[in-house]
């Protein structure tokens, strides 16, 4: 998992849930849930690899960093709903999980 994901779970689940996590709460799931998962963090040639990705792909920013990470860790799925579903990036699938 990357700290963009973490960064993100934690964006929706402040703003977004029907009943938003407490900070406590949130503190809580990020240390004993997320947070030892984490093994991709930001570094230079994720944002270059971001940019590229960008530029050639037209993809926003923060997906491209998502998806960035996820081939710099050689992950072979990346779940996502924003981006689309059964498009190939190098060796990464790109599955939506909600269909």
């Amino acid at each position: 998992m990357s700290w963009q994901v973490i960064q993100e779970f934690a964006n929706v689940a402040i703003h977004r849930f029907k009943v938003p996590l407490k900070a406590a709460d949130l503190a809580e799931y990020l240390e004993l849930v997320l947070w030892p998962h984490c093994a991709i963090f930001p570094s230079l040639p994720i944002h270059r690899k971001a940019i590229e990705i960008h530029d050639n792909l037209g993809f926003r920013y923060d997906d491209s960093l998502m998806v960035a990470s996820a081939l710099s860790s050689d992950a072979e799925i990346l779940y996502s709903e924003d981006l689309q579903h059964g498009q190939v990036i190098g060796t990464l699938h790109i599955e939506n999980p909600f269909l």
